[in-house]
């Protein structure tokens, strides 16, 4: 039996030790470094890395006989960028974020159209005044990504009686959604949404898909959510929109610059809610349920999950 090195490099290393140790990953050791000659001394012998991308980037120079990396995050921005080594193989966690967004977008957009926080402060002060509302049965929501995660808000989408339209590279069909349209179709069919929601990975094609001009074809008032990658938006243009009504409350968890820049705007409007790019979180029990069958198949020759193409960024 070929045997394998693993080597975690991830703000989690103490739990996915733990959980790894109770798998059965036959002819796997692991390496759980505490300091930086331990992380050292296994980029020599590691054929493995686990961990976040962004840990994990400044540290593939060093990792000599790497064959393979599993990222914990579905976005893997960081190990895609020009010049940066490629000569392995690259698995993300997508699929297992689905059900974590979706909840994400129906919280705040059940928040923003039952006036929550206007509720929260009303009590503050033991004032009662109702405060008109309208239902999410019968708008309409555009989701651009119809992806694993796209799937995901739009099965709850349908299940609060929305009509869900989506936009992706291909316009295919996908499970969940009413119409499917090609990105070339966006601007015509930006101002039939009620709720935009951007779940697309950063891209040469989608860096700055929502910019000034985009966003003029959105319908007056729209709820705008970015649970996908913050440089899809033009953030300058998106304040603008902010600030006209165009865009009636933006629910935002990803930017250009993260952490968010104190100095930004987008802080202190009071349509805007902010979010530290936590709307899906990698739990380890899952990533390492994944790595678990991944392992399998790559000891056995066989095709993996979430193989990412670093031509195209997903």
């Amino acid at each position: 039996m070929a045997h394998h090195t693993l080597l975690l490099l991830s703000q989690d290393n103490a739990q996915y030790h733990a959980l790894l140790n109770q798998a059965y990953l036959p002819g796997l050791t692991i390496l759980e470094p505490r300091d930086e000659a331990g992380i050292r001394e296994g980029l020599a012998r590691a054929d493995i890395l686990l961990g976040e991308p962004a840990r994990i980037r400044p540290r593939l120079k060093d990792a000599r006989a790497l064959k393979w990396v599993q990222s914990t995050y579905a976005g893997v921005d960081a190990l895609l960028a020009p010049g940066t080594r490629q000569d392995y193989l690259l698995t993300n966690v997508r699929g297992i974020f689905g059900p974590l967004i979706s909840e994400y977008v129906f919280a705040h957009l059940l928040s923003i159209t039952r006036h929550l926080r206007h509720y929260r402060e009303q009590q503050r002060h033991h004032n009662w005044q109702p405060i008109p509302y309208q239902s999410l049965q019968g708008k309409t929501m555009l989701i651009i990504g119809t992806g694993s995660i796209g799937q995901h808000v739009a099965g709850t989408a349908r299940h609060f009686g929305m009509e869900v339209l989506g936009i992706s590279r291909s316009g295919h069909e996908a499970p969940n959604f009413d119409r499917t349209y090609q990105t070339q179709a966006l601007n015509k069919v930006l101002p039939r949404a009620d709720v935009v929601v951007s779940v697309v990975p950063s891209t040469p094609q989608t860096r700055g898909l929502f910019n000034a001009e985009r966003l003029n074809h959105v319908k007056p008032g729209v709820v705008f959510c970015n649970v996908g990658r913050g440089d899809a938006v033009d953030e300058t243009a998106l304040v603008q929109a902010l600030r006209s009504g165009r865009i009636g409350a933006a629910v935002l968890d990803v930017f250009a610059t993260e952490p968010l820049p104190a100095e930004s705007l987008l802080w202190d409007m009071p349509n805007v809610i902010i979010t530290p790019h936590n709307a899906g979180y990698s739990f380890p029990d899952q990533i390492v349920t994944r790595f678990s069958r991944n392992y399998l198949k790559y000891i056995e020759n066989k095709a993996m999950e979430g193989v990412v193409n670093f031509d195209l960024g997903y």
